[in-house]
């Protein structure tokens, strides 16, 4: 799980300032506030761990690849050349990673979260160009006086590169000491960089998890795919339900197909995929009845069938509201991913009525809560929203203790002349939010106020009548 992001001189971002990242994090805001930028620096990175160009610091898109974010230049904030580009990422790890220095018995590491900061600046080319790269080892909970292990390789402007950790000593190899290579993507430091010392292989073990986290990161965007008649599915597993939303129904058949079953939590019942996402669309009140099965038997194509309330027959998926083609794919994804996946997600409300923008709040919680073959599945979701509903019921399961403060961080964006603030907003235990930021969902207030005023002008020019 990404446990805390920073980003500095990145698009309208001067300096987000440390942010705490909880297993459902909600991130609240104006357009053109900043917060989708976020997330398009995480996909951004994803695809270049992806790239096979292990030369390129940082793969800002094209046409065909997951995010656009445009040139290296446009992604800096205000546009400076001058500026570094400059982000910290901290990730909590599946099971405690243990450093031991082969030179030194005495000088033995070990941690549950993994730290990465990087920092980028322009060539004279303005392409992005690595100057540092940092990795530190350390425990969530440690005291003040632990030491964490460390690593820090640096390229300066003329291309001096040096490598060094602490408190651990890195030993030489033998023979003459070839000069260091620059380092590879945002994140690695070469393999021939590595081989320059006898004890430095745990870089190289970082820069896999550093990997293996950014590809468990997936991306649902704000607009989805149109309902189709019918459905191609030839037995493939595809990754996730793609940024619009266009591979739900394959991602369907195929946890159908794997056999996978999910429960909401420990000691529920266990369902079948299908049947699990079927009845989360009935509880949300969208749906009667969900199916999905091939044209005929023996074809690759397949049509989806859904019941409306009160409706006689089934019909296809594009004869019934927009809603429940938008909402299927942000369903599906909460709970297709694999287990301690990373899911961004902007605005899974659209299109919904408010009642089932409160009920899609529930299933997210279950998504973070749920098990699958009897152990958590430790999803994170990242949401982007301006859903008022889904807060509201937030608060309330938080109320009720179905949700617990800490495993939920809520922050509002907004837009300043130095650049975009991010704001969290402090729940407490009854699910009351302690410093409301000003015009949080608009000016609320200040309609009600005109409103009165209006009314009360119409009053009088009819009673002067």
């Amino acid at each position: 799980m990404l446990t805390k992001l920073r980003i500095k001189n990145f698009k309208a971002w001067k300096d987000t300032g440390d942010i705490r990242l909880a297993p459902l994090t909600v991130l609240f805001g104006s357009n053109s506030s900043g917060k989708s930028s976020l997330g398009h620096l995480l996909l951004a990175l994803k695809q270049t761990a992806a790239s096979a160009d292990r030369r390129r610091a940082l793969h800002t898109g094209d046409e065909s690849s997951l995010i656009d974010v445009g040139t290296f230049i446009e992604c800096l904030h205000g546009h400076d050349r001058k500026a570094q580009l400059e982000f910290t990422l901290d990730w909590s790890l599946r099971v405690a990673r243990q450093v031991k220095n082969p030179f030194d018995l005495a000088q033995v590491y070990s941690g549950t979260h993994l730290r990465l900061a990087s920092t980028l600046a322009a060539s004279t080319t303005d392409q992005p160009v690595v100057r540092r790269v940092h990795y530190e080892l350390h425990n969530a909970d440690a005291d003040a006086d632990a030491h964490p292990l460390s690593a820090t390789l640096t390229q300066s402007a003329e291309g001096k590169i040096q490598l060094q950790a602490q408190p651990y000593r890195l030993v030489h190899a033998d023979g003459r000491k070839w000069p260091l290579e620059p380092p590879e993507k945002f994140y690695r430091i070469s393999d021939r960089s590595i081989a320059r010392y006898k004890n430095a292989d745990f870089l190289a073990d970082f820069a896999l998890e550093i990997e293996r986290n950014l590809a468990g990161l997936s991306y649902l965007g704000p607009l989805r795919d149109h309902p189709h008649r019918t459905y191609g599915w030839s037995g493939n597993t595809p990754e996730d339900v793609g940024a619009k939303g266009e591979y739900a129904i394959a991602c369907i058949l195929a946890a159908e197909a794997a056999g996978r079953k999910l429960n909401r939590g420990r000691g529920k019942r266990q369902q079948p995929f299908i049947k699990f996402i079927a009845e989360w669309l009935v509880e949300m009140g969208v749906i009667e009845s969900f199916t999905v099965r091939p044209t005929a038997p023996g074809r690759k194509d397949y049509e989806v069938k859904v019941k409306t309330r009160g409706g006689l027959t089934e019909v296809a998926l594009p004869d019934v509201g927009f809603g429940v083609s938008q909402v299927l794919p942000a369903l599906v994804q909460a709970f297709y991913c694999p287990a301690e996946s990373i899911v961004w997600m902007e605005q899974p409300e659209i299109h919904l009525h408010p009642q089932v923008q409160a009920e899609l709040a529930d299933a997210f919680i279950s998504a973070v809560q749920s098990y699958e073959h009897g152990r958590p599945r430790k999803v994170q979701l990242i949401i982007e929203t301006h859903s008022e509903h889904f807060l509201n019921r937030l608060q309330r399961r938080i109320a009720e203790e179905a949700l617990r403060p800490e495993e939920v961080a809520i922050y509002f964006a907004r837009p300043t002349e130095e650049g975009a603030e991010l704001e969290e907003l402090a729940v407490n235990e009854f699910g009351d939010i302690t410093n409301w930021p000003d015009n949080f969902f608009g000016d609320e207030m200040g309609d009600i106020v005109a409103r009165t005023e209006a009314a009360s002008r119409l009053r009088a020019r009819r009673d002067d009548l």
